[in-house]
């Protein structure tokens, strides 16, 4: 696929981004009420399913840079929903920990994206939902990719 103009070629940015930002408006009211700033959630999200990783770790499983990281661990270090130990063996290595207030937001703030999720996908069936995870996931790679037309 690709080549020429479509009737549609007008129309896909728009009805992308007025998506993209409904979505970020309603994730951001979903996370401050449970202390969370867009885009923590994800590094909580990284360690409630593998506690004690690397910063590196964590950028690699959650694809962004280590700096990244490392400065959103210490904004949830500052609110005390992480915390840092050094490495047991290598006292050079830095493991971000949950503390028991992160470990906490789990289910409340799962449930809560989940919600979320739900209310975005209403009306859809599960054969039209899972389909524009697929093609959102195919917008993803096409615009990670490389070449570009």
């Amino acid at each position: 696929m690709g080549g020429g103009m479509h009737e549609w070629d007008d129309d896909f940015l728009p009805a992308f981004w007025r998506a993209k930002r409904s979505m970020t408006r309603e994730a951001g009211r979903v996370l401050e009420e449970h202390g969370v700033h867009e885009g923590q959630q994800f590094l909580l999200m990284c360690l409630w399913n593998e506690d004690g990783l690397t910063p590196g770790e964590v950028a690699r499983r959650i694809d962004v840079s280590t700096p990244t990281v490392t400065r959103t661990a210490t904004r949830l270090a500052a609110v005390g929903l992480v915390e840092r130990r050094s490495d047991e063996v290598d006292s050079r290595l830095v493991r971000l920990c949950l503390t028991e207030r992160g470990r906490s937001l789990r289910e409340p703030l799962g449930a809560a994206m989940r919600a979320m999720s739900r209310r975005a996908l209403g009306g859809m069936t599960e054969e039209e939902s899972a389909q524009l995870i697929r093609l959102l996931a195919r917008v993803n790679a096409n615009m990670e990719s490389s070449v570009s037309e």
